[in-house]
């Protein structure tokens, strides 16, 4: 590690700190239903879609209505995109001449991109036409997204709110997130990449003359647009299949400072508008701490375990100056590779500037670990903060055990019922990517995609279980996945991941939003200050190493100490 490393690592998240106030204050103003400097150019827009579609904003849903409709929605729009994939050869914008997908890859990858989890059996490059690119995955790249804000916010209004029976509307908050958070910043974001190299053409390629006088075809694309909503909507899917380790879709140390930020400036901003939405802004920083502290650890671990190097080159005399460099892409260094893998699996983003296969044992559990702490730090769009949500009320539930309180979570008694809902969506996790990876270990089909085995072998069933239930999306490399097995299963997890997961967690909002709001008084257990953020890191880590600990000793804790006795897989 060395000085000019953190430097780095502290100007990005130091941007993102700066950007998470106006960001946060932004997106406050426009889901209390009040006035933002981009109403004047907008509000019209807006106007005009709900009356096309015949919705009423006035209208409010039920926590049950807005399940409904968000299940409808995405429901139909995984239909929509698996025919269009299915299909790509009848459709336009196909200068490459691709063939339609086979049925389980585009059921994996409709799955994939519906789920905001960008999951890709496949390389971008030689797979997908450019109409599929634009009108299928970037569209639903905002859509997902655009999901994830809409159901954290429908969270959010249930400690707002006193004796209350709605939770808003879903249409009116999906069509504001899309329009006046993700849009605007997706064009910011995609002409700063173009005007720093980032190719943006409808060509199919362009063919050079290379220095050694050979002739190459280099795949070109609609690029910039698909990678600035990638990162900002904690999409993930690569334009290309190396993603952004790929010199065009990251071909700077500017694009890559640009692209981090992306990743986690609004899940960490959310943070800041759950604070203002709920009436104290403190709430809202409580959460960001919890959660800027946990990310912090992850990339100081990281970046100590691949800075350290293989030991088995030490032993041989090689000298590993820069640490392990092996799968890093040079002009991004072991500093802004660990962030980037600390901040890609503590969202739900998954893009990768790097090969996570290629770690040291240590440093690929991290991100493993980060993904199986339910993707919460600070976690994709939106479902980063209804994940930690979740975790502040399980909190607040064993500190009144400790102390002998009523468990209260910003005004609102938690009872049974909403401890019930809080462990049935925590459990999704565990048997989703414990309950796949075991049967894929024990079926032919399972083990027919590892490429290492021994422990190595392990982890990459267990790394990409836990990104697909994490809706994550990133890959540890080796296992080949594009099959009947690991599409379908991985798709199952996706599902799970997503959708098992946040119809419990808004039947809590329901429950919660309907209850009376009590004002604080002096027996309520304060959770905005430094012992509260403790417990919930505390909650946080025993949880997940009760929940995953033994599979990672197999895996990644086995590889490292057999690494240290010169053992390699």
């Amino acid at each position: 590690m060395t000085l000019l490393g953190w430097v780095q690592i502290a100007l990005v998240l130091g941007l993102v700190v700066l950007t998470a106030v106006p960001l946060g204050a932004h997106m406050a103003l426009l889901f209390k239903g009040e006035r933002t400097f981009l109403h004047p150019v907008l509000g019209p827009v807006e106007a005009g879609f709900y009356k096309l579609a015949g919705v009423s904003p006035a209208r409010k849903q039920s926590w049950s209505q807005y399940v409904a409709a968000m299940l409808m929605f995405n429901g139909l729009g995984f239909l929509t995109l698996y025919l269009m994939l299915r299909h790509q050869d009848l459709l336009p914008l196909n200068p490459q001449g691709f063939p339609g997908l086979v049925p389980h890859l585009a059921f994996n990858t409709a799955v994939s991109f519906v789920t905001n989890t960008n999951w890709q059996s496949y390389a971008g490059e030689t797979t997908m036409s450019h109409f599929s690119q634009m009108a299928g995955l970037a569209v639903h790249n905002f859509l997902s997204a655009g999901t994830g804000i809409a159901l954290a916010v429908a969270v959010t209004r249930a400690f707002m709110q006193s004796s209350a029976r709605d939770l808003g509307n879903f249409w009116v908050d999906l069509t504001r997130v899309v329009l006046y958070v993700l849009l605007p910043l997706a064009i910011v974001v995609a002409l700063a990449l173009g005007a720093l190299g980032v190719p943006q053409t409808l060509s199919a390629h362009a063919t050079v003359d290379t220095l050694e006088g050979a002739r190459q075809t280099i795949a070109l694309g609609p690029v910039a647009s698909q990678e600035a909503i990638k990162q900002l909507g904690t999409n993930g899917g690569g334009f290309f299949n190396a993603n952004s380790a790929h010199p065009f879709e990251n071909p700077n140390a500017w694009t890559n400072i640009i692209e981090i930020w992306a990743m986690i400036a609004l899940p960490f901003a959310l943070t800041v508008t759950f604070g203002r939405l709920v009436g104290d802004r403190r709430q809202g920083w409580a959460l960001f701490s919890v959660m800027a502290i946990l990310l912090l650890v992850a990339t100081t671990a990281i970046y100590a375990a691949e800075s350290s190097g293989n030991p088995i080159l030490a032993s041989l005399g090689v000298d590993a100056a820069g640490g392990n460099m092996e799968g890093k892409e040079v002009r991004f260094g072991t500093a802004m590779t660990a962030l980037w893998a600390a901040a890609t699996t503590g969202t739900s983003c998954g893009a990768v500037n790097s090969m996570h296969a290629s770690f040291t044992p240590l440093g690929g559990l991290v991100p493993m670990l980060l993904m199986e702490l339910g993707e919460i730090l600070p976690g994709g769009v939106g479902s980063g903060l209804y994940g930690i949500i979740v975790i502040a009320i399980l909190a607040v539930f064993i500190a009144g055990l400790m102390v002998g309180r009523t468990p209260e979570y910003l005004g609102k008694k938690i009872r049974a019922h909403e401890v019930k809902m809080a462990i049935l969506a925590l459990l999704i996790l565990p048997l989703s990517i414990l309950g796949f990876s075991a049967l894929s270990i024990v079926t032919e089909a399972g083990r027919a995609g590892i490429l290492n085995h021994g422990p190595h072998g392990l982890s990459e069933i267990l790394y990409a279980f836990s990104s697909a239930t994490g809706n994550n999306g990133s890959a540890f490399a080796g296992l080949s996945t594009n099959s009947p097995w690991y599409d379908t299963t991985l798709g199952l997890a996706m599902l799970l991941g997503r959708f098992g997961y946040v119809v419990p967690v808004m039947a809590l909002a329901g429950s919660l939003g309907a209850k009376l709001k009590t004002p604080e008084s002096s027996g309520t257990f304060p959770t905005h200050g430094g012992l509260f953020i403790g417990l919930m890191i505390g909650v946080i880590l025993i949880v997940g190493g009760l929940e995953f600990f033994p599979a990672l000793a197999l895996g990644p804790i086995v590889e490292h100490f057999l690494m240290t006795a010169g053992h390699l897989y």
